[in-house]
């Protein structure tokens, strides 16, 4: 069982963020706590995925802090910032493999691209890694011969062959049939507990999400709606959780965007 007590990997204070005019975190502020899975949902276009390249230093704030193991992000150097990113994997949305070599060589990259290991290390390494997500087998495939489900685990697979502290989930589930995410919901926890990871993941998949998580962060409009453990926002007298959680189609989020009165409208033209 995660520790409620566990220190925070990584801490967010005060976190402005804008895209244009567009204002995407209006001082965000919150921790996740190593060993868990935390989760993130919210709308689309509520900054989850923005929220991931903030931690991982793709992107800078505005305002605010971003620590990850009592480094500030966005105060590191180059070279710093990149022996930190060795140390987060991410799971993209598309999972992303390079799609002129085969799946042992996708598994590979990150060795090949970040240690000086000798040929037979490398080979066990990705073999291991392989065998976690169930996909060995397949090791000589080539992307484009992959499901949606096995392309999302060799990127599983080459998201941990580096041994990192921390992955990050975008939108792990995405796309995939009920069998296929059960599968990835099994993974993420058996190698979360397996390995010690601290895990990420950002999704709109509620069931999914709220089944695996420890914590969860509800965003929206640039702020922390609610947080909590699943069972606690079951039970939250939020009217705006309960709509999404539920998926509830008019609430505090409204069915109908702003307009003038629809019989005024009707006549205007008239």
């Amino acid at each position: 069982m995660p520790n409620p007590d566990a220190e925070p990997l990584v801490e967010i204070r005060d976190l402005y963020f804008s895209r244009g005019a567009n204002s995407i975190f209006k001082g965000l502020s919150l921790d996740i706590r190593r060993g868990q899975i935390t989760g993130f949902m919210g709308p689309s276009g509520t900054g989850k995925t923005t929220l991931l390249k903030l931690i991982g230093g793709q992107l800078f704030p505005s305002r605010g802090t971003v620590f990850v193991e009592g480094h500030n992000v966005h105060a590191l150097s180059r070279g710093p910032l990149y022996a930190l990113r060795k140390r987060m994997g991410m799971l993209f949305q598309s999972g992303a493999l390079l799609t002129d070599i085969n799946v042992f060589e996708n598994v590979a990259f990150p060795l090949r691209e970040h240690t000086k290991l000798p040929e037979q290390i490398i080979r066990d390494l990705v073999l291991i890694k392989l065998e976690a997500v169930g996909l060995r087998g397949a090791r000589k495939l080539m992307p484009s011969q992959l499901s949606g489900g096995m392309a999302r685990r060799v990127a599983l697979a080459r998201a941990i062959v580096l041994d990192p502290m921390m992955i990050m989930y975008d939108e792990p589930f995405t796309g995939l049939d009920p069998i296929t995410k059960g599968t990835i919901v099994t993974l993420i926890k058996q190698l979360n507990n397996a390995l010690g990871l601290t895990s990420i993941l950002v999704s709109h998949d509620v069931e999914e999400t709220m089944s695996i998580s420890d914590y969860i962060y509800v965003i929206s409009d640039g702020e922390v709606v609610e947080s909590g453990t699943p069972s606690s926002l079951k039970q939250s007298s939020s009217e705006w959780v309960q709509q999404f959680l539920n998926g509830y189609p008019d609430g505090p989020a409204p069915f109908h965007y702003p307009a003038p009165e629809y019989i005024e409208d009707l006549l205007l033209g008239r």
